[in-house]
């Protein structure tokens, strides 16, 4: 056949789709609606690989302490920077001091001034905070005055909370070796020069294919759906081109046509759509997730992928379509009783992605990476195998249904001659659940390989208070204390103690607090102010034997020099008295860990020794009140803005992991979100359809309530259907992937039901405003034709 027959056909196809009037533009309006909302999300899919790559650009950018930057000497060119990081409300600022040491010294990237003490640059975000009601409690805890805002290229995020002020004595306390656990620095520049590579874990890599496969699949389901918008006009208007002498052949292309002029619109939708969405993604946060408009910008090769596949898709579908439909000049044989479906073909999708997964079964992470394009394709064959066998799943089930109400009935018999069409609305659904189904139970499985014990009691304390050096523990824990929500605070000093001033062969730790503190750290026999006790078998001290370096008389030394220490310490010596505790550990109480080495109370600690040590207070909080952390956040920094306040929790999770579960949850929004537009989409072609028949019902007395139920019913047995195959393959799919992880396969079933639940309520949702055109088109005017 010549390419010139098909250009022709196909080109008559699209003057069909543009020409036809009211009713061949709304049928073209609807089906690039549909594609573009697919074609939208593909765009902004295309997109991420830049964001992610510019928001990872802008965070190397601005790193300020690293290891290539320690042992700098003051200069012209150099900048005391300290890290000032909080949150406020469960949501991250990321702050610095900055204390330029000359004329050259670097700025941070969006910097073009350095601000002067007592003033501060903020992020647009943070500002925004700052000066509304709901920012009141953190301004008492950032009182600068705001000279400007932080550019663009300094942030990694339109919403980021983020701050540079100005402050004094910086460098004084860098220089006396009070770098709080190197949280300050000297800078000659930002940027790491010599960035860490993380080692590839095969897990992750995994999650990552998965999610991928099952974001996209549902949108390249939904986008081969819209195509197939108006169905069965085009059919009728295929039989008419059949009794002017069309051919068959020439039929399915100018059907193909018809697809392609409304995949090409789709193409102009969904770019409008994108560009909206791009200029809105500013004012977004997702799951405290935000990106500028200029990150979306879609990869060229990738874009004109998109453009190329969906005008090819809407053909080839359309094609696949009608391979099976007789269209002959007096109508279309789709109105007779359609031949039963056939299932062996259809599980051959489902059994061959389970052909290609199976081998990478116990893999795990310790033998190498999966084969990215087995799991790809396996996973992609599994969710396929759902859009295969919901119409011969729904046309077995609706074949047997029995007798019932009006509404009942009318419902069935219109999913006995058209339950393809009500599949083909399921699908993209069914595809999503079952695809979030196996995820979730991915995610659980190996949750525990990427979240680990901290090891914090958070019964006895839920934070802790960094204290520098310089600022009085005793006062500072009063302080704190008093703050409202507080119910108790411990003070606690520590320091590292050799048995040697520089080289020590070996040494332990010193902790020094009031009774009741030191408590909460050990088994004390007795404790008086004075007393002095080492603790027993603590596995801190795993390498060391406290119980042999407790003689009375031996003098230890606080803060050790080592070779290689590019400053000069000044070790302050100690002397063991007589009449030494024995105590035991009180494991992971307060700190995390068992404590071992020397206990000592506040009488016994010469005042020599106060520098050498690090000061923590830890807080036990009434949770009721409101704003407590944040409350106690504001007295730390009242006291130094270098105090560093840590909410306790029991566990910690992979940043990497943790990074890549936020971004399923933004990409299962943004695919929700096109479900429940795309179905809305699809139910109103439907209703568009049948109006005449709505009409001849109710001008026959049929009531409005009955037809209403009637379509709810067509609606929910189909996705009842959907839901529980989708929960089958979604299971199955789960339980290789766990398998394929080394993972023992368990099933969360409140998530499985969570999961379906969801599906069905995006469904309930169309449904429901859906209704009101509905109304509008039972009416018994709907007869009147032209």
């Amino acid at each position: 056949m010549s390419v010139r027959r098909w250009a022709r056909d196909l080109t008559m196809g699209v003057r069909f789709a543009v020409t036809g009037g009211r009713e061949g533009w709304t049928r073209a309006t609807l089906t690039a609606v549909g594609v573009g909302l697919g074609v939208a999300l593909l765009l902004l899919t295309t997109a991420l690989p830049n964001a992610l790559s510019v928001r990872h650009e802008r965070e190397a950018a601005r790193v300020d302490i690293t290891f290539g930057t320690q042992g700098l000497e003051k200069a012209a060119d150099t900048l005391v920077i300290a890290r000032l990081d909080s949150d406020f409300r469960d949501r991250p600022i990321r702050g610095r001091a900055l204390e330029p040491e000359g004329p050259r010294a670097p700025l941070p990237p969006g910097v073009d001034t350095f601000p002067a003490p007592g003033e501060m640059l903020v992020s647009p975000a943070l500002k925004r905070l700052l000066e509304s009601d709901s920012g009141t409690l953190l301004r008492e805890r950032l009182p600068d005055r705001i000279t400007g805002t932080i550019g663009e290229s300094g942030l990694i995020g339109s919403a980021e909370l983020a701050y540079y002020r100005g402050l004094d004595g910086l460098s004084d306390q860098l220089e006396d070796g009070r770098d709080m656990n190197g949280r300050i620095g000297r800078i000659d520049r930002f940027g790491d020069s010599q960035p860490g590579e993380q080692s590839p874990d095969p897990v992750l890599l995994l999650l990552i294919l998965v999610v991928f496969v099952v974001l996209l699949l549902p949108v390249a389901v939904f986008i081969a759906t819209a195509v197939r918008f108006g169905g069965e006009r085009r059919d009728r208007r295929l039989a008419a081109l059949r009794l002017v002498g069309a051919d068959g052949g020439m039929t399915r292309r100018i059907a193909a046509g018809e697809a392609l002029a409304g995949a090409v619109l789709g193409l102009v939708f969904g770019t409008g759509f994108f560009l909206l969405g791009r200029r809105l993604a500013g004012n977004a946060v997702v799951f405290d997730v935000s990106v500028f408009p200029s990150y979306l910008n879609p990869s060229p090769l990738l874009a004109l992928l998109v453009a190329v596949a969906v005008p090819a898709a809407a053909v080839l579908v359309t094609l696949f379509a009608l391979r099976g439909v007789v269209i002959e000049p007096l109508g279309v044989v789709r109105a007779a009783r359609p031949a039963r479906r056939r299932l062996w073909w259809r599980l051959l999708l489902p059994l061959g992605g389970l052909a290609l997964l199976v081998p990478m079964t116990g893999m795990g992470r310790d033998n190498g990476e999966f084969n990215q394009y087995l799991v790809t394709i396996g996973v992609m064959s599994l969710l396929i195998g759902v859009t295969a066998l919901l119409p011969w799943v729904v046309e077995a089930v609706v074949a047997r249904l029995g007798t019932g109400g009006v509404s009942w009935q009318l419902a069935v018999r219109r999913l006995q001659l058209s339950s393809g069409t009500a599949a083909r609305m399921v699908n993209g659904i069914a595809v999503a659940v079952a695809g979030a189904i196996a995820l979730q139970m991915l995610f659980s499985g190996v949750d525990g390989q990427y979240t680990r014990s901290t090891g914090q009691e958070v019964s006895l304390a839920q934070m802790e208070v960094g204290v520098p050096r310089h600022v009085p523990l005793d006062p500072a824990a009063e302080r704190l204390a008093g703050t409202e929500g507080v119910t108790a605070a411990y003070a606690l000093s520590e320091g590292w103690m050799g048995d040697r001033a520089r080289d020590p062969e070996s040494g332990t730790t010193l902790t020094v607090g009031d009774c009741v503190s030191l408590r909460m750290v050990a088994t004390l026999p007795s404790c008086e102010d004075g007393d002095t006790f080492y603790v027993r078998g603590a596995d801190y001290d795993v390498d060391v034997d406290v119980e042999e370096l407790a003689v009375p008389g031996r003098t230890m030394y606080l803060d050790p020099a080592y070779e290689g220490d590019e400053e000069e310490r000044q070790t302050v010596p100690f002397t063991l008295p007589r009449g030494m505790k024995a105590a035991d550990p009180r494991r992971g109480l307060l700190a995390g860990i068992d404590r071992g080495g020397f206990l000592v109370t506040r009488k016994a600690m010469p005042a020599a020794a106060a520098p050498a040590l690090d000061g923590s207070v830890y807080l036990r909080l009434d949770e009721s009140v409101a704003d407590v952390h944040d409350r106690v956040r504001n007295t730390a920094a009242s006291l130094d803005p270098m105090t560093y306040p840590m909410t306790w929790s029991a566990t910690e999770r992979s940043d990497r992991f943790s990074a890549l579960r936020t971004g399923l949850f933004v990409g299962a929004a943004c695919v929700l979100t096109l479900i429940g537009a795309s179905l809305l989409v699809s139910q109103l072609e439907q209703l568009r359809e049948r109006r005449k028949l709505l009409s001849s019902l109710v001008a026959f007395g049929t009531r409005r309530r009955t037809l209403g139920l009637s379509v709810l019913w067509q609606t929910a047995i189909p996705i009842a259907l959907g839901l529980v195959l989708a929960t089958g393959v979604g299971l199955t799919l789960g339980a290789v992937l766990l398998k394929m992880t080394r993972t023992p396969v368990r099933v969360d079933w409140s998530s499985v039901l969570a999961m379906t639940g969801i599906g069905g309520a995006v469904v309930l949702v169309v449904t429901l405003l859906s209704l009101p055109p509905l109304l509008r088109l039972m009416r018994p005017e709907g007869l009147r034709t032209e």
